[in-house]
C-alpha cells in the first residue's frame, strides 16, 4: 500500500499522524510513505531523523488574515495545488491521510480533481474543527476525532478514535522517567510546556515564581526556543540546592514521554495535543488557553475541565494564580488523585491503531 500524509506543525499535526503511521507499520510492514509538509516547516528535520521520505508544497491560511496578505496566500495555495498534482501522478498513492487544516487543502482539491479519487482520511486533532478542515471534511471519504464532543460540529457520521500518542511514550514509568531526567525520586514534580516553539506567559510566570515553586516541588521546564536565553539566563540567579531541582530544556521529542511520565502536576497550552497525551499519562494539569487561536484551545481547555481532569485559567491570569494553584494541588493528593481518575477516563490508548485500520480498509488492504 501507498500511503501520503499531509501534515505540518508538531502537536496537532505531525505527531497524531507519526503516532498512526507507527502503529501501521507495526501491524502491515512495508508499507511505502511519502510525508508532504509545508516549506521552512519544523517538521522536516524531525521526519528525517525518523528516515520517512518527505516532501514540501507551498501553503497558507485565508481565513482571519488581512487584506494585505489575501493575494499573496491565494497565489501560494495556487502553487501548492500544482505542486500537489505533480506528486499525485508521481507516488499514485492508494490513501491520503490528512491531520492538518491549510496545508492538506491544496493536496485535497489536487486529489478530488485527479481521475483517481484517492480516498481521504481526515482525522481532526482539536475537539472544535476550523474553517480550513471544516472544508475538507466536504472532501474526505472518513473523519475521526478525538473525542465525542468534536461530532456535533459534522453533519455526517464521524469516528471517535482518540488522540494517537507515539509509540514511545508507552517505555517510560515514573521511576525510569525519573531517572532518565534526573530528578529525586521521592519529591513531587512539576512539568512546565509550551510546545515546540513555546509559550510566553507560561515561561514568564514560571521564572517569575521559580524560587517559591522550587520551595515545593521540582520543576521541569521545556521553554520552546523563544524564551529559552531568558529562562538560562534566569537560572543562573538560583542557588545550587535550587538547581538541582530545576530542569530546564529548550525543546523534548524522545525524552517528552520521560518528562509527562515523571510529573505530578502539568501546566500547559490547550492544544490537541493535551486531548491524548495528558490522558495517556492520567496527568492532572493546569491548562491555559493561548488567547489568539481563535477558540480551538479555549474549547480543549473547557472540554477537560467540565470532566473534572484539570483546572482552566486564563492567559492574563495566571501570573497571579500559578503559585497558589500548584500550592493547593500538590498539598492536596485526594484531589489530585481525583483529577488524574478523571483524565484518565478520558484515554483512548488504542487511538493510533484504530487510525492505522482506517487507513487499511480505505487503502483497500494493499499492504
Amino acid at each position: 500500500m501507498r500511503l501520503l500524509i499531509c501534515a505540518g506543525g508538531t502537536g496537532g499535526g505531525v505527531y497524531p499522524a507519526l503516532a498512526a503511521l507507527q502503529a501501521l507499520n507495526a501491524d502491515h510492514p512495508g508499507v511505502e510513505t511519502l510525508w508532504v509538509g509545508s516549506e521552512g516547516g519544523m517538521e522536516a528535520d524531525l521526519l528525517k531523523r525518523e528516515g520517512i521520505a518527505y516532501t514540501e508544497i507551498p501553503a497558507a491560511g485565508l481565513h482571519g488574515v488581512g487584506v494585505r496578505a489575501l493575494p499573496r496566500n491565494l497565489l501560494r495555495l495556487g502553487r501548492g495545488l500544482l505542486q500537489s498534482r505533480r506528486i499525485l501522478q508521481s507516488f499514485r498513492p492508494d490513501v491520503l491521510f490528512f491531520t492538518g487544516g491549510f496545508l492538506a487543502g491544496p493536496m485535497a482539491a489536487a486529489a478530488r480533481l485527479s481521475p483517481r479519487r484517492t480516498p481521504i482520511l481526515l482525522f481532526v486533532p482539536d475537539i472544535e474543527p476550523g474553517l480550513a478542515l471544516k472544508l475538507l471534511a466536504r472532501l474526505a471519504d472518513r473523519i475521526a476525532v478525538s473525542a465525542p464532543d468534536s461530532q456535533k460540529y459534522f453533519g455526517r457520521r464521524v469516528d471517535v478514535t482518540g488522540y494517537p500518542v507515539r509509540a514511545s511514550f508507552r517505555d517510560w514509568n515514573r521511576l525510569s522517567a525519573r531517572k532518565a531526567l534526573g530528578l529525586l525520586p521521592d519529591v513531587p514534580v512539576l512539568l512546565a510546556a509550551g510546545g515546540s516553539k513555546g509559550a510566553r506567559t507560561i515561561n514568564l510566570a514560571v521564572m517569575t515564581h521559580l524560587p517559591a515553586l522550587l520551595e515545593m516541588t521540582q520543576v521541569v521546564h521545556v521553554t520552546g526556543q523563544l524564551d529559552w536565553e531568558s529562562a538560562q539566563t534566569n537560572a543562573e540567579k538560583l542557588t545550587q540546592t535550587q538547581r538541582e531541582r530545576y530542569k530546564l530544556f529548550p525543546y523534548l521529542h524522545a525524552e517528552m514521554g520521560a518528562a509527562l511520565a515523571a510529573a505530578d502536576l502539568v501546566v500547559a497550552r490547550a492544544g490537541a495535543s493535551t486531548l491524548g497525551e495528558l490522558p495517556f499519562f492520567g496527568l492532572p494539569a493546569i491548562v491555559v488557553p493561548y488567547p489568539h487561536a481563535w477558540r480551538y484551545q479555549r474549547v480543549n481547555a473547557e472540554y477537560l475541565q467540565e470532566h473534572l481532569a484539570a483546572v482552566m485559567v486564563r492567559d492574563e491570569a495566571l501570573d497571579r494564580q500559578l503559585p497558589t494553584l500548584v500550592k493547593d494541588l500538590l498539598g492536596n493528593p485526594a484531589k489530585r488523585e481525583a483529577m488524574r481518575a478523571a483524565m484518565r477516563g478520558l484515554a483512548r490508548p488504542d487511538a493510533a491503531r484504530a487510525l492505522a485500520a482506517q487507513l487499511v480498509a480505505l487503502g483497500g488492504g494493499r499492504t
